[in-house]
């Protein structure tokens, strides 16, 4: 039986010298080095107001003017919409102005914004033509969507409608030829080795993202950001720190993260004994924290579990939000801190 005749433009099999002799010059990074690939996906996640929107925003800005001001070279400027849902439109731009004084107009031409994202969502079809529609518009080269959560209806502890969402993605992103930044959120509980795998509906997440940037706060008190990054195609790289300027609203580069404390580090109990008489016999739970972290070279995890540990069995006490010593510690745990000298 003959074959029936197809009118196709491509062979259905080539060998590999006409893939070859076809094979299109890879398209430069959006973002270097592999951040943001041409009509590539980028997912940024961390914990509520840890400072993703803002860091996002600012790539956006650097995008939009082609100028490097967070420590990520951008070889060319990018036209770049935002789909943002969390903030009033006059308070959003309020804290775009607040960043354009810092970089002049460079960008305004090709920032654009999404003034009637809110309401639609791209978990369906109606919502997705919305998207393609502005992106069209807009000649998008970049599509911001911050954050995913506000643009679907599905439950994202359900991998098969996480799929599905995520195939919307997908379509989005082809139809309109432009890359995607997507701001999400992460799982409450997550290990210090997790990363893509720390998103929610990760198992599916994975399957499209081609880089994933996971944002977290090393200290509380401090407006810095340490981002730590997964790559599908690019090379791995080093965590990094990012410092804030709060009245510009301008993250800038701060050095690299310093080297972790040796994973796995056991801690005894009489460690924390030990630690509380050797600063006065009285701290507060952070203070006693920091400091077994820093003596023992162990996580905040092991550190947490020893103070835990410790109080059960007495070694310690608690009282008006304060750790102290008991007025009269084990015999083993005595002669154990005599040894050590932390009592006279």
């Amino acid at each position: 039986m003959k074959p029936s005749a197809q009118n196709t433009t491509t062979p259905a099999v080539q060998s590999l010298a006409e893939l070859l002799e076809q094979q299109p010059v890879t398209a430069p990074s959006l973002v270097e080095p592999g951040l943001l690939p041409a009509q590539g996906i980028l997912f940024v996640g961390g914990q509520p107001k840890v400072g993703k929107s803002l860091f996002v925003a600012n790539l956006a800005l650097a995008l939009a003017a082609g100028i490097d001001r967070l420590g990520f070279p951008i070889p060319t400027p990018r036209r770049v919409l935002v789909c943002q849902f969390e903030l009033p439109l006059p308070q959003f731009v309020s804290r775009l102005s607040a960043m354009r004084r810092n970089l002049g107009n460079a960008a305004d031409h090709r920032l654009l914004v999404d003034t009637q994202a809110s309401g639609h969502l791209l978990s369906t079809a109606q919502g997705l033509s919305h998207f393609l529609a502005v992106a069209q518009e807009a000649a998008a080269e970049v599509i911001v969507l911050d954050p995913l959560y506000s643009t679907h209806d599905q439950d994202e502890n359900d991998t098969r409608a996480m799929a599905a969402l995520c195939q919307a993605l997908l379509r989005l992103r082809d139809g309109s030829r432009a890359a995607l930044i997507v701001v999400h959120h992460v799982r409450k509980s997550i290990h210090g080795s997790e990363i893509g795998s720390a998103f929610r509906g990760s198992s599916a997440l994975h399957a499209v993202g081609d880089t994933y940037v996971l944002v977290t706060r090393p200290s509380p008190q401090l407006p810095t950001l340490e981002l730590r990054f997964q790559f599908r195609y690019a090379p791995t790289q080093a965590p990094r720190l990012l410092q804030l300027n709060p009245q510009s609203l301008w993250f800038s580069a701060a050095g690299s993260v310093p080297a972790c404390p040796t994973p796995g580090r056991k801690v005894e109990i009489q460690d924390v004994h030990q630690t509380l008489a050797r600063c006065g016999g009285q701290l507060r739970y952070t203070q006693l924290r920091e400091q077994i972290m820093q003596r023992a070279q162990c996580s905040k995890r092991t550190a947490q579990l020893a103070i835990a540990q410790a109080a059960q069995q007495g070694l310690i006490r608690q009282h008006a939000g304060q750790y102290h010593l008991p007025l009269s510690p084990p015999q083993d745990t005595f002669e154990c801190c005599r040894k050590a000298r932390c009592v006279t």
